[in-house]
């Protein structure tokens, strides 16, 4: 029946979309209901929200008028409390008006007061003026003298009395600080002494030399003396051939000569053959053998003291002094102790112990060429050591260990005090107790016969006498002529060596008694 495919196919498309119809017609008008159950629920839900709204906004207006409410009653409740406080301080305030009132009215009442007190003092001052100047006038009338001049006289004595004050603080501090240099001085010298302790052998100016036999003398005088005449010649040393059993006596002031001519003789002794030509030969060995004698003496010296740096030509002449004398002490011995003595005060008041163990070893140098050379030998030794450039401390220490300059440094004093000790004391120097006290005691007696002297002391072992003197019967003036005249007595009177230091003390003091 539907055997045409064309028909079978519009048949189809046809109830395709009478299908397609159907569909879309059912399918809307079910969106149709389904858009009106939304529009219900919709409108449903929008009542509902109104509703809340109305609500909440109600429960909102509630809260705010609440809010106001409670803010209205703090701030009213703060304003009341501001206003009590206001009105506390005004009542303070006012309280405050009030005392200044109280107390303007009380200043000016005591101003009041104090106007007529000063009234009544200036009545009074000037009464009081007027008997003061009457008492004054009363006072110059009685006591001769004039305000201006009571005033003068009463500085000057206040001014008196100061300086009087001012004088014995001074001289109490000044002895007691001298007690105590004393002591310390004192105690290091006798430290000094004590820990030196150098051997002093009395220097002679004549040497023996020991013969064989008596025989011996007449070869030595030779044929006519021809022998000794070349003895002395070739020495510059005297021979003595006296009555003295087997020995020869040498006779001279050089030391070194002396030496040559000992050691000569001896020479010639033990040879046996002696005549001018042998003597020569003899002697100029002798002068070599001193010559290396004096070398080692001064290397010796130099390192016993510990000395380093010396010239080789200052060693050498330092060890001429080996047979140098003064006053019959030993030059090189003398300045070996004063370079101990130096060295120890140095250690012990902290001073430049190098340097003074160097000055004093040197201070004494200018004695082994004073025979050579003009001038003094503190001169001589300056000169000398400024020439192989010694310290300039050493070359003030030697000028000024006799005090021919004024010692500026430490070690300088210290080379003085060390030179006194070593020469001054007894036993140093070629002097018998009993004539070093007789010196000592013919000094104190030379000074006592002096009208005015109060007591006198012989120290430094007779090189210094101090002479202190009566201030009511010696001034000033009398003293220094008092010095002189006892110098000169004394150089009159005294046998002695070097010099004597005469100083003349004199001293007042006052005293009072507190009651």
């Amino acid at each position: 029946m539907f055997s045409n495919p064309i028909i079978t196919i519009a048949i189809g498309i046809g109830a395709i979309i009478i299908g397609l119809i159907f569909g879309y017609s059912m399918r809307k008008s079910m969106a149709e209901k389904k858009t009106g159950r939304a529009e219900d629920i919709a409108r449903t839900l929008l009542d509902e929200a109104m509703q809340k709204a109305e609500a909440k906004r109600k429960e909102t207006i509630i809260e705010a008028r609440e809010e106001v409410h409670r803010l209205r009653t703090e701030f009213e409740n703060e304003v009341r409390q501001r206003r009590s406080e206001l009105q506390r301080a005004e009542r303070r305030l006012q309280q405050r008006e009030d005392l200044i009132d109280k107390k303007s009215l009380q200043i000016e009442s005591n101003e009041k007061k104090i106007e007529e007190v000063r009234q009544e003092t200036q009545k009074m001052k000037e009464k009081t003026t007027v008997a003061y100047q009457k008492q004054l006038t009363e006072l110059e009338r009685i006591s001769g003298f004039t305000r201006e001049e009571a005033h003068e006289n009463l500085i000057k004595n206040i001014e008196r009395e100061a300086k009087y004050e001012a004088a014995v603080m001074v001289r109490d501090i000044e002895n007691e600080a001298r007690q105590e240099a004393n002591t310390k001085a004192r105690d290091i010298v006798g430290m000094a002494i004590q820990r030196c302790a150098a051997d002093h052998v009395a220097e002679i100016t004549v040497s023996v030399v020991p013969l064989p036999n008596d025989e011996m003398k007449g070869r030595i005088i030779g044929r006519e003396g021809r022998n000794i005449r070349a003895l002395e010649t070739a020495t510059g040393i005297d021979f003595i051939i006296d009555d003295t059993p087997e020995a020869v006596i040498l006779s001279g002031f050089d030391p070194v000569r002396r030496e040559i001519a000992r050691r000569a003789l001896e020479k010639l002794t033990v040879d046996g053959r002696i005549h001018p030509a042998r003597i020569e030969e003899m002697v100029n060995k002798a002068r070599k053998e001193v010559d290396v004698a004096i070398k080692e003496a001064g290397e010796n010296a130099v390192f016993e003291v510990g000395v380093h740096g010396l010239h080789v030509d200052l060693i050498r002449t330092l060890g001429r002094l080996r047979y140098r004398t003064s006053y019959g002490q030993n030059v090189l011995k003398h300045s070996l102790e004063v370079a101990h003595l130096a060295g120890l005060m140095a250690a012990e008041i902290g001073a430049n112990v190098r340097l003074a163990k160097r000055a004093g070893l040197l201070h004494d140098i200018g004695k082994a060429l004073d025979h050579e050379v003009e001038g003094t030998h503190t001169q001589i030794g300056g000169d000398y050591a400024k020439k192989y450039n010694e310290n300039p401390a050493v070359l003030h220490a030697i000028l000024a260990h006799h005090e021919d300059i004024e010692a500026k440094t430490i070690e300088a004093v210290l080379i003085q005090a060390a030179d006194a000790i070593s020469a001054a004391r007894p036993g140093a120097r070629r002097e018998t107790m009993q004539n070093y006290i007789k010196r000592l005691e013919e000094l104190e007696s030379i000074s006592n016969s002096f009208e005015g002297v109060d007591t006198s002391y012989a120290i430094q072992a007779g090189r210094e006498v101090r002479i202190i003197v009566k201030p009511d019967v010696v001034d000033d003036n009398a003293a220094i002529v008092m010095a002189k005249e006892i110098a000169k007595k004394i150089e009159e009177d005294l046998d002695y060596p070097g010099q004597i230091k005469v100083n003349v003390i004199r001293e007042t003091r006052f005293s009072e008694l507190a009651k």
